[in-house]
């Protein structure tokens, strides 16, 4: 299982290269390309931070709006079946199709 550092709601990359021999990231969840490293865990964490606050900082600078990550809404592909599956379970349920997709992803995550 791989972990994500998070800071200011922004999720990071954990990885390391062994040719470097040290750690590096990306920022997930936004069109940017926002990357960091360090030569320990505690290097990584900071240069994240770092390149958030700055990230941020020269956003505010040039007055433009920040991405944010994880928006609340994605398309998802599934087969015509699944798709089916789902919709009569909502139907049966009293949901809506949403309600019953986002019943489904909680319940994954959560488990």
């Amino acid at each position: 299982m791989s972990s994500l550092l998070l800071y200011k709601n922004y999720n990071g990359t954990v990885e390391y290269s062994k040719k470097d021999n040290c750690l590096f990231g990306k920022v997930v969840g936004i069109k940017s390309l926002l990357s960091y490293e360090g030569n320990s865990v505690q290097e990584l964490e900071q240069d994240f931070q770092n390149t958030i606050d700055e990230y941020l900082a020269d956003c505010k600078e040039r007055n433009v709006e920040p991405e944010r990550p994880y928006k609340g809404t994605f398309n998802v592909r599934i087969s015509p079946e699944l798709h089916r599956n789902i919709a009569v379970y909502a139907i049966e349920h009293g949901k809506s199709l949403n309600a019953a997709v986002e019943e489904a992803i909680g319940n994954m995550v959560r488990a």
